[in-house]
């Protein structure tokens, strides 16, 4: 079975909304707000060479899109699978996606024999359903100390479950790795 990563920017209060731009009204916080600090975001490099496929949410797939293709740093997402779980998409536009209509078919996925993690970015309402379906295996969390109050959480109260830190690191602009596994 293939694991299935959440990798997200949140605030200390749990926001996942907006970090690199959006309607957030401090969207951009995770650039704007905190210094920039390479060795904070190797995580993200990391989840790239080992991704297998990118799975992703309606409104993260209309963000990344017309973005990433042009960005040679997403190289490899650019060329690996790309699936966004959606009830309206019919017909997407960046290479190598497809549509998944439910969660069912997400699970599907995992149960493949294809090589390398499903990676979930950004997508907080796709990251809340895996969740509560059980489907997600590990978190990958950048958490910045920042608090914004409002705005889209990771997580909404109905997941349940023990999850088990297995790697953090702090950074010297005080964004914090943190890496749990889902315990079950």
């Amino acid at each position: 079975m293939r694991t299935l990563i959440v990798s997200e920017f949140i605030t200390l209060d749990g926001i996942i909304d907006s970090p690199g731009g959006g309607d957030h009204p401090r969207a951009g916080w995770t650039f704007k707000e905190v210094p920039f600090v390479e060795e904070a975001y190797e995580i993200k490099g990391s989840e790239q060479d080992e991704a297998g496929a990118l799975l992703l949410g309606r409104v993260s797939y209309d963000e990344f899109a017309p973005v990433w293709p042009k960005m040679e740093e997403f190289a490899e997402y650019n060329a690996m699978p790309k699936y966004v779980v959606s009830s309206t998409l019919s017909d997407p536009e960046w290479n190598n996606t497809s549509v998944l209509r439910s969660l069912d078919e997400v699970a599907e996925l995992k149960q493949g024999d294809d090589a390398g993690t499903i990676l979930v970015h950004g997508s907080a309402t796709l990251a809340q359903g895996l969740a509560e379906a059980g489907l997600v295996d590990r978190y990958h969390l950048l958490v910045f100390p920042v608090a914004l109050g409002e705005g889209k959480r990771l997580f909404n109260g109905r997941e349940t479950g023990k999850l088990q830190l297995v790697e953090h690191e702090t950074y010297s602009n005080g964004v914090v790795k943190q890496v749990y596994d889902v315990v079950r």
